[in-house]
């Protein structure tokens, strides 16, 4: 890192722009510039933010940091440079779509295609296949890699790939994983707590009676009457969904089950019964915890299979990375680098900015991370197709069916917990998931209405910014694909809309991620819990199933050693990770945007308190949603 005094004799005026050429020496001769500062004559300091690679023959042209709307540019050359800056992203950040009905991606076919500013610093860290494979090294489970169509022994056998860590959640899993309290407790704190609902009336697909569940009610009511301490969790989007075929010598199989739970005096979720498939019949028999003890164990195994898939799927994939990427592409092309919600800052060794600076800190290395795994992870014959029942295309259909429910509401945590009936904290008490993102929701929303407020002084001026609007729509029309039902707006008009909107992204690109990626080795690394795949089709009977059955039916030790390098290195952080709240302020000249940030911090911290304050002798902890847990963006 160097640093290099000008010094200029003559006067220059009022300073507007400044140039930065490079001219090429060597062959890899590429210069990362972070800032110019600027003295002038009478003692003013000018600050001039770059913080990108230069590369090639190239210029760049800078303008001093201080954020503007564009109505603010009352200069011609001003104007010129702000359109110049946004007609050379548009031509670098392209739209282009990967598979039919998915959200339009960056038109890059590889990782090094991407802009050098957006590309990781060290694209070995980030290669999904070295990065498993070390991961099978480190748990010493790398002998059985290879080991496919070879069947476990019996449960005990699957704690040789087991790294005991004490005291920890996975441990726990492993030693509470049959236990109808643990199955049920996983949709409330497990990494996928989004789909469990409160049932408003039995489906007809799903033909209980009270002879059925009545030993599992305790509160002497009939099953009408109980209803109302009844939820369910209903897998309808994997009907249909062809099961991966890749491996000729494996046939995989998956279901689409239903099951119901309930809320015993004890204030704790259990399940009551459970449908395999869709459609009720004399083979798709109704599994009760009153049955035969493997019959109802394989049932939940059943359950906790799909889970798995729905989660990897929609929940992780579409619902945090695509739409995540989505949003950058947006930013990247529509908002200026001068732009209130795209003022350039400091992250090291990436053009980051801050929205004075909400944006960028939520995109960092996001479409890099994605472009990685179409090109590694969720291609064909891609590491996904190795351990995964939806593999081979099975996820695509997947993704293409969850569309139609990726809603802007959806996306509004308050909105999508009381749309599922799940906001009575008196009446479901242990929901942390839902405790705690409410909490930071309602954080980022105050600081993004903040700094709405120190930039935008009515609603006039928002309606006004045709960046913003250009911003909006781009989403709404490639993100979205133009799709009315989605619900996501067209146009900004208000302040109070507009905090909202802004709280939707940096809530999706940081707290929802972390909340469903780092909790996958805690809950996943236990394989009966978390079957990738399974290899025997769903029991059409009752009283067959056997502790063979079971064993022959989860995932072969090679599927196994895969899965279980998948989930300890999606849940790592980055090296140098930045977390919520963490934003470099070296550089900053606006004093409300540091009050801002200070209370956004101050909100931040008391909440780490609260959480670390709750989970004190907990044997199950809650702390995805933790402040000091929650990475900035998605990017891993």
């Amino acid at each position: 890192v160097d640093s290099y005094d000008v010094t200029v004799e003559e006067d220059l005026g009022e300073i507007q722009l400044i140039k930065i050429e490079k001219r090429k020496y060597w062959y890899q001769d590429d210069w990362y510039l972070k800032y110019i500062t600027v003295k002038t004559p009478v003692g003013d300091y000018l600050e001039f933010p770059c913080y990108r690679w230069i590369t090639d023959e190239k210029e760049v042209v800078l303008r001093d940091g201080r954020a503007k709307l564009p109505r603010d540019d009352k200069t011609q050359i001003l104007k010129q440079h702000r359109r110049k800056e946004l007609e050379s992203r548009q031509k670098m950040y392209r739209w282009k779509e990967w598979h039919p009905g998915f959200p339009l991606s960056i038109d890059a076919h590889s990782h090094s295609e991407l802009p050098r500013d957006i590309q990781f610093d060290n694209e070995k860290g980030i290669d999904f296949i070295l990065n498993y494979t070390k991961a099978m090294e480190n748990l010493y489970v790398n002998r059985f890699m290879h080991m496919f169509q070879s069947s476990w022994n019996d449960f005990a056998d699957f704690e040789r790939i087991f790294v005991r860590i004490s005291n920890t959640i996975s441990e726990y899993v492993m030693q509470h994983w049959r236990e109808d309290f643990m199955f049920g407790y996983q949709f409330l704190n497990g990494c996928n707590p989004v789909l469990i609902r409160r049932c408003t009336e039995i489906p007809k697909k799903l033909p209980v009676t009270m002879d059925m569940v009545e030993c599992s009610l305790e509160r002497n009511l009939t099953l009408e009457e109980e209803v109302k301490t009844i939820f369910i969790v209903d897998y309808e989007l994997l009907d249909g969904v062809d099961a991966n075929k890749t491996d000729p010598c494996t046939i995989q199989y998956l279901a689409a089950p239903i099951c119901l739970l309930y809320k015993n005096l004890e204030k704790k979720i259990v399940p009551i019964a459970i449908q395999l498939g869709q459609k009720p019949g004399p083979d798709n028999p109704i599994f009760l915890p009153s049955d035969a003890t493997y019959d109802w164990l394989l049932a939940k195994i059943w359950v906790r299979s799909s889970d798995f898939h729905v989660h990897q799927t929609v929940t992780h994939l579409l619902r945090t990375h695509l739409v995540s990427e989505v949003f950058s592409i947006a930013m990247f092309r529509q908002l200026p680098a001068v732009h209130p919600l795209f003022k350039a800052k400091k992250f090291p060794s990436f053009i980051i900015c801050f929205i004075s600076q909400l944006l960028v800190p939520h995109m960092r290395f996001t479409i890099a991370i994605n472009t990685k795994a179409r090109e590694q992870l969720i291609c064909e014959c891609g590491l996904f197709d190795k351990a995964n029942a939806t593999g081979g295309g099975g996820h695509v259909q997947m993704v293409q069916k969850a569309m139609k429910d990726l809603t802007y509401s959806s996306l509004c945590f308050p909105e999508e917990i009381k749309a599922k009936g799940m906001d009575s904290k008196e009446d479901i008490p242990y929901y942390y998931y839902r405790d705690d993102g409410i909490k930071v929701w309602e954080a980022i929303k105050s600081f993004a209405e903040d700094v709405i407020h120190i930039y935008y002084e009515s609603d006039e001026v928002v309606c006004e910014d045709v960046e913003l609007q250009a911003f909006v729509k781009d989403i709404y029309v490639y993100g979205m694909r133009g799709v009315k039902a989605s619900g996501f707006p067209k146009m900004i008009r208000t302040r109070e809309t507009l905090a909202e909107y802004l709280t939707v992204i940096m809530f999706t690109t940081s707290a929802q991620h972390a909340a469903v990626n780092f909790g996958q080795y805690d809950w996943c690394s236990w394989i009966p819990n978390a079957p990738p795949t399974m290899r025997c089709p769903p029991p059409t009977e009752k009283g067959t199933v056997t502790i063979e059955q079971i064993v022959e039916s989860l995932p072969d030790r090679g599927r196994s050693c895969w899965h279980l390098g998948a989930v300890w290195a999606l849940s790592q952080f980055q090296d140098k990770e930045l977390f919520l709240g963490m934003y470099p302020d070296e550089h900053f000249v606006e004093k409300p945007v540091k009050e801002a940030m200070a209370k956004f911090r101050k909100n931040l911290d008391e909440i780490v308190n609260s959480i670390t304050e709750r989970n004190k002798n907990k044997k199950l902890p809650y702390y995805y949603l933790s402040p000091d847990r929650i990475p900035n963006s998605v990017a891993v």
